[in-house]
C-alpha cells in the first residue's frame, strides 16, 4: 500500500498540469557542457562520469546502457536489445539496430496449439519467449565506430554498481516486492530478485548483484566474446535448455547488430532523424507529421477537442498501415518511400471528418506500393560539449521480460518473441495487430515501436527525445515533439504534459488520468470517440533541448524515477 501511495504522489505534477496553465508547471535543469537524462540517477551519473574522464557522448551512452542493466532490471538490460540514433558533431547521422533476432529453431506456428490457436503466455512468459539478445553487440559496435575510450573504462561504473551495490529507490523496492510471486516461478530469478527470508525490499536497501558483476567483467575483459561465447554463453544456453528455450550457441555466435539508413522527415523548420524498420517508429512518426503538417495546430490549440480528434484520426490511419506493411526489411520489402510520401499521407486524410470520428472497422491500410519510391522499455538521451548526441531506446519488452534470469549470469532475458505476429490478426500483449510482414522466421528481427529521435532545426542540433511504452511509444514521442515545436513548452513541461493514444484497434481513445476535463470528454464522445481512461500513466519520456545559446535544457518524466545529470 505504501508503494502505491508513493506512486500516486509521483503523479501530482500531472494532476497539476491539468489544472494549471502551461507556464506554471515544469522546471527543467539547464547544463552548459554535457547532459544525460535516463531512468535512474545512477545511470545518468555514470554517463557524466565518463564524459568527465574525457569520453564523448557515445562513450557515455554505452556507460549509461550498462549501468541501466544494473540499476533498472525491469528494462535496462544485457539480455534484450534496442535501437540507437547517433548524430556526430559534424552533422552525420547514423542509426544502429541491435534488436533481438528469432533463434534458428523458431518457426511461424511455434506458439499455436494443434488446433491453430494461440497458447496463452507461451510468447510472453518463460524460456521460449526470448529472442537472441543484441544489447552487448550493439554497445560494442557503437563504441568501436564512434567511441574514444576503451570498453573496460566505460563499463567500470556499471561493474562497480553491480559489485558494490546501489541503494534501492522506493519505486524499485516496490517493483521488486510486487513481482515476488512471478520471480519465484524460476529458480534463478527467485535467487537474484527475492529475499531468502521472504521479506519485502525497502527503500535505501543496498542491492548487490555479484553474478551480474562477474558477467559484466567478462564483457569488459573479452569484448563480444565475453557474452556471445565462453562462460556467459554456456550459462545462457544451459538456462535455455533447462526450461525448454531454443537459443543455441550458434544463435549467439551468429548475432550481429546492423547499421541502418536513417529515416529523415521534415516538418516546418524541423528535421527529425529517426530509426527505420524493424522499428516502426520512424515511419509512423513521419506519417503522422506528414498528415498533420497541413493543419494549423497552434490555432486549433493545445489539447482542445479539435486537436485531440485530429491527432487520434491521424494515429488511427498510421497504425492501420503499420499492421499491414512493417516488418524486418531483411525479410520483407517494406514500402518505406510510399509510406512517407507526403502526397500519399495527404490522400489518406481525405476521409477525415472534423465533425465525426471514423470507425476502425471501416479504416483499412492504404496502398503505398502504388506510390513511386523517392512497449516495459527505457529511453535515454546524451549530449556532449562538442555537439555529439545519442538517443537510445532499449527493452526486454514487458517489465522484467520473460522473467527468466540466466542462473550464474545474473541477467534477465527478454520476451521479444511476442512482438512477432504469433498468429496473423491476433493482437500481442499491447493490442497491436500484425500480419505476414511480421511473422516468425529464423534469424528475423521482430517489429518494434521503439522510436529514439534526434531533431535538428535549421541544420543545428535542437532536440533528443524518446520513451518507453509499448504501442504508445509513437504517439508519446509525437506529442512531446509537438508540445515543444507547436506549443512552446520547455523540455520538462513537454514530458510532464498529460497524454492520449489511439492505435486503430481496439477502436478506443485511451487517455491518462486527468488528461481531459469534463467538457473535453463530452465533446470527444459527441464526436464519436470511445474514451478509455488508463489505470496508470503512459510512458516515461526523456528529452534534451539545445537552446540557441548552446545550453542544454533537460526534461525527466515525473512518471518514473527519471533523472537528469550534467555540468
Amino acid at each position: 500500500m505504501k508503494y502505491m501511495l508513493r506512486f500516486l504522489a509521483s503523479g501530482l505534477m500531472l494532476v497539476l498540469f491539468s489544472q494549471l496553465s502551461i507556464a506554471q508547471v515544469g522546471f527543467p535543469k539547464i547544463f552548459e557542457n554535457a547532459a544525460v537524462v535516463s531512468a535512474t540517477q545512477e545511470a545518468s551519473e555514470a554517463g557524466i562520469e565518463i564524459i568527465q574522464k574525457g569520453g564523448n557522448a557515445i562513450d557515455a551512452a554505452v556507460a549509461v546502457k550498462f549501468a541501466l542493466a544494473v540499476t533498472f532490471p525491469a528494462a535496462g538490460n544485457i539480455g534484450g536489445g534496442g535501437f540507437m540514433v547517433i548524430r556526430s558533431a559534424d552533422g552525420n547521422v547514423s542509426t544502429l539496430d541491435f534488436r533481438e533476432t528469432a533463434p534458428a529453431a523458431a518457426h511461424r506456428d511455434m506458439y499455436l496449439d494443434e488446433d491453430g490457436e494461440v497458447i496463452d503466455r507461451l510468447s510472453t512468459f518463460g524460456h521460449l519467449a526470448s529472442g537472441v539478445p543484441g544489447t552487448v553487440d550493439g554497445m560494442i559496435t557503437a563504441l568501436e565506430k564512434y567511441g574514444t575510450l576503451p570498453l573496460d573504462v566505460v563499463m567500470e561504473p556499471a561493474i562497480r554498481l553491480a559489485r558494490d551495490g546501489f541503494r534501492l529507490s522506493w519505486r524499485e523496492a516496490g517493483t521488486l516486492t510486487r513481482n515476488r510471486n512471478r520471480f519465484s516461478e524460476f529458480e534463478g530469478t527467485k535467487m537474484y530478485f527475492t529475499k531468502s527470508d521472504g521479506e519485502d525490499f525497502v527503500e535505501g536497501e543496498l542491492f548487490i548483484q555479484t553474478d551480474l558483476a562477474n558477467t559484466l567483467q567478462r564483457i569488459a575483459d573479452n569484448g563480444r566474446d565475453g557474452f556471445y561465447a565462453g562462460e556467459t554463453a554456456d550459462l545462457l544456453v544451459a538456462e535455455m535448455e533447462s526450461g525448454g528455450g531454443i537459443i543455441s550457441h550458434e544463435d549467439l555466435a551468429n548475432y550481429r547488430s546492423v547499421w541502418r539508413e536513417p529515416i529523415e522527415v521534415t516538418y516546418r523548420d524541423y528535421t527529425m532523424h529517426l530509426m527505420g524498420p524493424p522499428s516502426s517508429g520512424g515511419i509512423a512518426i513521419g506519417q503522422m507529421l506528414n498528415k498533420l503538417e497541413p493543419y494549423n495546430l497552434k490555432r486549433l490549440g493545445y489539447n482542445t477537442p479539435e486537436t485531440i480528434h485530429l491527432v487520434a484520426e491521424v494515429s488511427r490511419r498510421v497504425y492501420a498501415d503499420r499492421a499491414e506493411f512493417l516488418g524486418d526489411p531483411d525479410f520483407y520489402d517494406v514500402p518505406a518511400g510510399g509510406l512517407l510520401d507526403k502526397g500519399y499521407n495527404r490522400d489518406r486524410m481525405r476521409t477525415f471528418n472534423p465533425s465525426r470520428a471514423s470507425s476502425s472497422a471501416e479504416v483499412s491500410h492504404g496502398e503505398p506500393r502504388m506510390v513511386k519510391e523517392s512497449d516495459n522499455t527505457t529511453h535515454f538521451s546524451v549530449v556532449d560539449k562538442a555537439g555529439n548526441a545519442v538517443s537510445l531506446t532499449t527493452t526486454l519488452n514487458s517489465g522484467f521480460g520473460s522473467f527468466v534470469t540466466v542462473t550464474g549470469g545474473g541477467f534477465l532475458m527478454n520476451n521479444e518473441m511476442d512482438d512477432f505476429s504469433v498468429k496473423s490478426g491476433v493482437p500481442n500483449q499491447f493490442g497491436l495487430i500484425g500480419g505476414e510482414a511480421n511473422e516468425v522466421e529464423p534469424g528475423k528481427r521482430m517489429l518494434s515501436s521503439m522510436t529514439p529521435s534526434i531533431v535538428t532545426k535549421d541544420g543545428q542540433l535542437h532536440m533528443l527525445l524518446g520513451t518507453p511504452g509499448g504501442s504508445t511509444i509513437m504517439t508519446t514521442v509525437l506529442q512531446v515533439f509537438l508540445n515543444i515545436a507547436e506549443y512552446g513548452m520547455n523540455a520538462q513541461q513537454a514530458v510532464a504534459a498529460p497524454r492520449f493514444h489511439h492505435q486503430w484497434l481496439p477502436d478506443q481513445l485511451y487517455h491518462e488520468p486527468f488528461t481531459f476535463n469534463r467538457a473535453t470528454q463530452e465533446r470527444l464522445e459527441w464526436l464519436g470517440h470511445d474514451l478509455n481512461q488508463r489505470r496508470f500513466y503512459t510512458g516515461q519520456a526523456n528529452c534534451i533541448v539545445i537552446k540557441e545559446d548552446g545550453t542544454m535544457e533537460t526534461g525527466a518524466d515525473p512518471r518514473g524515477m527519471n533523472y537528469a545529470a550534467g555540468f
